[in-house]
This record gives structure tokens, C-alpha cells and sequence, in this order.
């Protein structure tokens, strides 16, 4: 089980997407949030967009792996998604930050694989978010002050890879997972 953790907007969820891609025995593991869809989202793909009543009761019923709010939305990894994949016999993939990671940590049956990945910068960061057009101004100003909370969680991973060329990061990961996978 593959975990890809990173400050929002390091690129993850594009890391995330090509591995699956690349690799089909990669299944990512599509999370549960009460955030709206963004305008390319499709439920059921990119997340399972439910609403605050349907999401605590989720929760209540400890129907999640691990669970967070983000910006003042919530998100969940459920545990019978994760379950269908594994009995289709595919490596499951977290898109999730450090908050999700540390909680799936404790599910030591889950034999997990852990890359935190890292923008070159704050600034190459704060480019990214502008760029890829999906946040106003004050959403971009939370998630670059969170920035400095997250990277202090990058040693409680097994690997940190730094995103300067998105190429260059996934061939990073493809030789982590080989690696892992032969030993």
C-alpha cells in the first residue's frame, strides 16, 4: 500500500494519477469529502462527494481508515474501499496528507509504503497553486500557510522526494516501489 503525502499543491494527485496510469495493478483509493466538486471532478472518481450528515454518520459507524478536516471540509479514507481493491488483488494508493497518513499508520496489517513529496520551494509552491486555477486568493493564502506544518512531517516518512520535474519525481517513485516490491 502506497502512501503519496505532500503540502497541496506539490503534486501528489498528478503523481498519484500517472502511477495508476503506468501501473495497473495501482488502484488509488478514491476518499470520501463534503467539499464540493471541483468543475473536472467526477464523483465516484476523483472523490465520493457526500454531504456533513452522511459523513458523520460514516464516522460514527468507524467506517473510516483515517478521516481530517481540511480547510473546513471533510475527508475520509473508507475502509471497504480500501477492501475492494485489495481483494481484486491490486496495490492500493493513498492521495492523503500527513493527518491521514499518521492515522493509517496505525493499522499495522496495512503494510504501508510512505513518500512524502516536497515543491522545490514556497515559492515554486505558491506558482503551482496560481497556476493549476482551481482556488481563490484567500484558499491559496491557507494552503501556503499550512505549507510550513506539513513539511515539518516529512520524517515520518520512508522516503522524501522533492517535485522540481514531474518526470523525474514519478521515476523516483517507480524505482521506490520496484525496489519494495523485489525486496
Amino acid at each position: 500500500m502506497l502512501v503519496l503525502s505532500s503540502p497541496s499543491g506539490a503534486g501528489k494527485t498528478t503523481l498519484s494519477k500517472k502511477i495508476q496510469q503506468s501501473d495497473s495493478t495501482f488502484r488509488i483509493s478514491v476518499s470520501h469529502t463534503t467539499r464540493k466538486s471541483r468543475p473536472n471532478e467526477v464523483d465516484g472518481v476523483d472523490y465520493h462527494f457526500i454531504d456533513k450528515e452522511k459523513f458523520k454518520d460514516l464516522l460514527n459507524k468507524k467506517a473510516f481508515y483515517e478521516h481530517s478536516i481540511i480547510f473546513g471540509n471533510y475527508y475520509g479514507t473508507s475502509k471497504t474501499g480500501v477492501d475492494e481493491i485489495v481483494k481484486k488483488n491490486c496495490n492500493v494508493l493513498f492521495d492523503i496528507d500527513w493527518k491521514g497518513a499518521k492515522q493509517l499508520s496505525e493499522f499495522k496489517e496495512l503494510n504501508l509504503l510512505k513518500i512524502f513529496i516536497l515543491p522545490p520551494n514556497k515559492e515554486e509552491l505558491e506558482k503551482r497553486l496560481i497556476a493549476r486555477n482551481q482556488d481563490g486568493k484567500e484558499s491559496i493564502k491557507k494552503r501556503l500557510l499550512a505549507y510550513s506544518e506539513d513539511i515539518k512531517h516529512a520524517d515520518e516518512y520512508d522516503h522524501v522526494i522533492i517535485n522540481d520535474n514531474v518526470e523525474t519525481c514519478f521515476n523516483e517513485i517507480k524505482k521506490i516501489i520496484f525496489n519494495r516490491l523485489k525486496a
